[in-house]
């Protein structure tokens, strides 16, 4: 009798094992496991089906003996990583003449710099400058020419551009000719050397664009429709024009529709990112990694005649979970569960071990877990009240069981 309820129990703990990943939605087979660590790439097709922060996604395996294990991960974005390193230098002379203002610079370390960033007691001003390096003084190299800087500060606009960016330069002094017939102030410097390991991006392709430019309103409306939802990072805005513009820009995505008195359907939206779309950077704007089908960018054109936009585009962190497998078995990366709470595991807090490169899988077909088999009579556990009915005499044959070896004592 004993052993026939040992049976018994691990039967039911399997059960309780499978219904775990019945609490989900949909599933993809991952192939085979061949190492303690792999990443998983997350498929766009995901995206419309799990959390907005991605807190009901699982990997879950079923062993040989029919155990359901859960395999613990990482979620892991493949970002840019920057990097900062203040170089001390000292401004040895600011002089002036008819070619401009020369401001000379002296780096005491053998360090490499690629960016000055200056800062004018003037707020608005349009200039072109020229950088130079050298080791004596006495020959000078070109290192940047006609380089422009802008500030613009007024009811409408607050937009600055200062910082020099030039390839690695390593030389003892550095020379700032900023070509101007009004001598500048400048009330600080700053030299660095930036390094930025650049992110991986996932370009999306856009199902949908539509560019307005609605009368009497003095701006351009920009409508984006991807083809699915997808976590967006990156939005890019390539414009023809070949002269100087400066143009304050929101951009928004839909966040869900409400239905107005006459039945149709009126979009809302939450803010994602603004700035200012110019002809001196590149014209891209990030933001935190959102899941998102719809966009709205608006373009405040004041007085000026709208821009003509060519081509927008739209990309996200490339996601991956970084998973350790103990256990052999046959996994599945398990999602759609919105109640979900995010899980919480050991490589949270200790990460030191995981490798720096390891096998990435890609999950296959996304299929609908508890819809895949056509047999319409329903498991006998699918009701709760066989389950409980169940667990009660279990509980009085464990008592029974028990009695009886006390009498027997």
């Amino acid at each position: 009798m004993k052993k026939k309820i040992i049976m018994f129990l691990v039967l039911l703990i399997s059960f309780g094992a499978y219904a775990q990943m019945d609490q989900y939605a949909y599933r993809s087979i991952l192939p085979e496991i061949t190492d303690t660590w792999h990443a998983i790439s997350l498929p766009d097709e995901i995206f419309s089906k799990v959390s907005p922060n991605l807190s009901d996604i699982r990997v879950f395996g079923i062993t040989n003996k029919k155990d359901t294990i859960e395999a613990p991960y990482l979620l892991r974005l493949k970002t840019e990583k920057k990097s900062f390193t203040k170089i001390p230098f000292t401004i040895l002379n600011t002089s002036f003449n008819e070619k401009g203002t020369y401001i000379t610079l002296e780096i005491p370390t053998k360090q490499p710099i690629n960016q000055i960033h200056l800062d004018f007691e003037q707020s608005n001003f349009d200039w072109l400058i020229t950088l130079e390096g050298t080791q004596d003084r006495k020959e000078w190299y070109t290192i940047k020419e006609d380089y422009r800087i802008l500030s613009i500060k007024n009811e409408l606009t607050d937009y600055q551009f200062t910082t020099v960016r030039f390839p690695n330069a390593q030389y003892h002094y550095f020379r700032i000719l900023i070509k101007s017939t009004k001598k500048p102030v400048l009330q600080s410097a700053n030299v660095t050397r930036y390094e930025i390991k650049k992110a991986n991006y996932r370009e999306y392709g856009i199902e949908k664009l539509n560019i307005q430019n609605p009368k009497g309103t003095k701006k351009t409306i920009i409508d984006v429709s991807l083809k699915t939802p997808v976590p967006v990072s990156y939005i890019g805005v390539q414009v023809q024009e070949t002269f100087d513009y400066y143009r304050p820009i929101s951009i928004r995505y839909v966040t869900d529709s409400i239905q107005t008195q006459k039945g149709s359907w009126k979009p809302r939206y939450r803010e994602l990112s603004s700035g200012v779309l110019n002809s001196i950077e590149d014209n891209v704007f990030t933001n935190t990694s959102t899941i998102a089908q719809k966009f709205r960018m608006v373009i405040d054109n004041h007085d000026n005649q709208p821009l003509k936009i060519n081509k927008v585009i739209v990309k996200g962190y490339q996601h991956e979970l970084v998973t350790r497998f103990t256990n052999p078995g046959t996994y599945y990366l398990v999602y759609g569960n919105d109640k979900m709470k995010k899980p919480s595991y050991d490589l949270n807090y200790v990460s030191a071990k995981i490798p720096d490169e390891m096998t990435t899988l890609s999950p296959e077909t996304q299929s609908t877990i508890g819809h895949e088999e056509s047999s319409v009579t329903k498991p006998l556990f699918a009701n709760k009240i066989w389950l409980w009915g169940i667990m009660g005499i279990v509980i009085l044959l464990l008592g029974g069981f028990t009695l009886s070896m006390m009498k027997k004592k």
